[in-house]
């Protein structure tokens, strides 16, 4: 069936035809209905992988409902033949554009997702290497699916309006509902599900919307996307409007366009070719939402039914034109969706004539010398698995897209300019779980004594011992030092910080907190029920859970505030509950909502296990100021 849908301003000039599959259940389900009674719920997901090096789960998109004040009940996106496979630990500030198809306009008072662990593929990272895990139970049983309620705040329900689009935010934060055990083999983890979703705004949100190519519209700088999320290649999940500059950065079938030029190529191709735009949502006052485009991938550039198979990783090492990639996920396209799987190296073969970019650089005349240790990149070629199960994939032939990196250290030293940090972390892993060897010129890179080229960017006024946070790319293999490029820089105390605390002595704490009001929480760290979990975490933590981004509550000179006061009060997040309950998670928009259910919870029954806020800490006052506060239930 088609579905005939205008977009604000633009109603007058075209009439956009959009295939939505099973778009004709839904009318079933909900009785006889015209366009003209639906708007669109914009949903997107988003993650935080903790200690994680992989956490692929499936889930069902059937299984996302919402339930309106009447009770009715539709399916969020729409009808699919198969679930979505999901790495909630995928490195990247990232959300992912999951769909955006037209449902009834109504007032929504909760949602249901379902997680299903049956085939799931978790990954500890443990001292630089990944570390399959086993996925346990509350009571050290294996899981197989879950089933999650989540209850928005009376005052802030979700509201679909007819003709227009709003977006519904899912989150999944993995500290607030994983425990992990390392001192079994292999290592284990307790998982008592917990997520947030709530009606969000469109703002600076990184998000990337991938879909299926179906017109780029003459005389604008917009073409239009039909959503395929995550790793699938069959659904049809809602028609998303792309607008573009001429600053927006194009990688099609392998070659960099900017502006214009990018999007004459886009032109070229065919419909239903694969896509993936970054960027930010736009205008949502039509039924079609409109999404800014910072970058574009299209065609080979990126997976699709008739691409080759894809590797996605860190180089862990180098020999010749054969790369160790560290931390692999690996995507071999099947009917329904691509087939993932994940290994803690795998092997990956360039040549002379592999196509090598940089995300976001146009003409950068790069060939595979560049590849070098600790780079994030994805590869396309002719993968294979032997029998032995080692990964393979033979990319002499293929595309290499080298990605921004992350690098996570404190700094020794800084000139205008340059700069040496003392490396925790490049790519997601400890410097430990990487080879170095030939990646220098007379001597190879010290992740001690770690070079940045740091250009513009003058870190010379930082004291030293600074937790630092840099973005960027590794320089060419073999021509260290400098090791890294950087292009953004951001202090360790600007960057979003996590408030963790753990009661698992005695199945969780009845009376957690000192104090809990709308000024705050304090929490009791005398309490008997604490485990060993009691910290603010700053980017990625040492061995046994040390290293400078770690702050131990206990260390502290009091066990600290916790308050919303100072935090953007439209883009609360407080959720508090477990999967056990009827009403699942509860999430509140406001302190005052949130407080009077804390205070509603903890009577003696109700015990908690985590605690996790998202936030910044101010040694000064002692306070943690969060925006997002999760109290996950026993």
């Amino acid at each position: 069936m088609s579905v005939v849908r205008t977009r604000g301003s633009r109603a007058s000039a075209r009439t956009l035809t959009v295939l939505v599959s099973g778009f004709t259940a839904l009318l079933a389900g909900c009785g006889t209905r015209s366009t003209a009674s639906l708007g669109t719920p914009v949903i997107t997901l988003a993650h935080t992988s903790s200690d994680f090096a992989a956490y692929r789960v499936a889930i069902d998109p059937n299984s996302i409902t919402l339930t309106d004040t009447n009770g009715g009940i539709v399916p969020a996106l729409a009808q699919q033949q198969t679930s979505e496979s999901v790495d909630l630990a995928a490195p990247g500030d990232l959300t992912e554009l999951l769909g955006a198809p037209a449902q009834p306009a109504a007032t929504y008072k909760s949602a249901t997702l379902t997680l299903d662990y049956t085939s799931a593929s978790i990954w500890v990272n443990i001292n630089g290497q990944a570390v399959a895990a086993t996925a346990v139970d509350s009571a050290g049983k294996a899981i197989t699916t879950q089933t999650l309620t989540v209850t928005f705040d009376p005052n802030h329900r979700l509201v679909i309006t007819r003709g227009e689009s709003t977006r519904l935010a899912i989150d999944f934060d993995l500290a607030a509902f994983n425990s992990i055990n390392t001192a079994t083999t292999p290592p284990t983890v307790t998982v008592r599900p917990f997520l947030v979703m709530t009606p969000a705004p469109a703002d600076a949100t990184l998000i990337r919307a991938r879909g299926l190519l179906v017109t780029v519209e003459g005389g604008s700088s917009d073409y239009v996307i039909n959503v395929q999320p995550l790793t699938d290649l069959a659904s049809a999940l809602g028609a998303v409007t792309v607008n573009t500059n001429a600053q927006t950065y194009f990688n099609i079938n392998g070659v960099a366009y900017t502006g214009v030029a990018g999007l004459t190529a886009m032109a070229s191709l065919q419909t239903n070719a694969p896509t993936a735009a970054y960027g930010t949502l736009g205008d949502l006052s039509g039924i079609t939402p409109g999404f800014h485009a910072t970058a574009v991938y299209a065609g080979t550039s990126l997976e699709s039914p008739t691409a080759l198979d894809h590797i996605s990783g860190v180089v862990g090492a180098r020999s010749g034109n054969t790369l160790t990639v560290h931390g692999a996920t690996f995507l071999t396209p099947g009917t329904f969706s691509y087939t993932a799987s994940y290994a803690n190296n795998a092997t990956v073969t360039v040549g002379s004539v592999t196509v090598v970019s940089e995300d976001g650089v146009a003409a950068s005349g790069l060939t595979p010398a560049a590849i070098s240790v600790g780079q994030q990149l994805d590869v396309s070629g002719q993968g294979a698995v032997d029998t032995a199960g080692h990964i393979s994939l033979d990319a002499r032939a293929g595309q290499v897209r080298l990605a921004s990196t992350r690098l996570w250290g404190t700094l020794n030293s800084a000139t205008p300019g340059s700069a040496l940090l003392d490396v925790l972390s490049l790519g997601n892993f400890a410097p430990a779980g990487l080879n170095f060897a030939g990646t220098g010129s007379t001597v190879a890179a010290n992740p001690s004594a770690y070079a940045l080229n740091t250009g513009a960017l003058d870190e010379s006024g930082t004291a030293a011992g600074t937790l630092l946070q840099v973005d960027g790319i590794v320089n060419a293999f073999g021509s260290a030092p400098p090791d890294f490029t950087a292009t953004a820089i951001t202090a360790g105390t600007a960057t979003e910080q996590r408030l963790v605390v753990e009661w698992i002595n005695g199945g969780g704490a009845t009376a957690p907190f000192t104090s809990a009001s709308s000024s705050g929480l304090v929490v009791n760290l005398s309490n008997a029920a604490l485990g060993a979990i009691h910290e603010i975490r700053t980017g990625p933590a040492g061995p046994a859970n040390t290293g400078p981004g770690v702050r131990d509550l206990t260390a502290l000179p009091a066990s600290p505030l916790i308050t919303t006061v100072g935090a953007d009060q439209s883009k609360l997040q407080l959720a508090i509950g477990s999967a056990t309950l009827s009403t699942g998670v509860s999430v509140f928009n406001s302190i005052g909502s949130f407080a009077a259910a804390l205070s509603s919870t903890f009577k003696g029954t109700n015990k908690i296990y985590r605690l996790v806020a998202v936030g910044q800490y101010n040694s000064g006052t002692n306070t943690f100021v969060a925006s997002r506060i999760s109290v996950a239930l026993m």
